[in-house]
């Protein structure tokens, strides 16, 4: 049985060596020239205008927790739609209420609003529970 585990672990040796190997050429090639200018932060070769770490809101993560959540329903429905021929009607009607459940939640998302990025004037977030 472990000679079924070699070409597993030869390849993670392969992989950790060659980690390595550029580690070490990496080092070499450091010539550790550069000053304030060269190690300073830049984008296409434009320095930053403002600051980097700047306070992002909450609302902005909410949505991508919703995006995740409807994102995974396209990759549950994808093999569904390889076997859909094989699995005959009672795979259809499972699927379906399947979907039917998403819409459910999306529905629930957009009735509180919760895919709104900016904050609504009047609405108090903490009282309508979307912190």
């Amino acid at each position: 049985m472990p000679q079924a585990h070699y070409p597993v672990l030869l390849a993670l040796g392969i992989a950790f060596a060659l980690g390595l190997v550029i580690l070490a050429l990496s080092a070499l090639a450091n010539r550790g020239v550069g000053g304030r200018v060269a190690l300073s932060t830049y984008e296409s070769g434009q320095p930053l205008l403002d600051q980097s770490r700047k306070r992002i809101s909450i609302l902005f993560f909410l949505i991508a927790i919703d995006f995740v959540i409807f994102d995974v329903e396209a990759a549950f429905l994808y093999p569904w739609v390889l076997v859909v021929r094989e699995g005959g009607w009672s795979l259809f009607w499972a699927v379906l209420v399947f979907v039917a459940l998403i819409l459910v939640g999306l529905v629930y998302v957009w009735r509180r609003r919760s895919l709104d990025l900016l904050p609504q004037p009047g609405l108090d977030r903490e009282k309508a529970g979307h912190v």
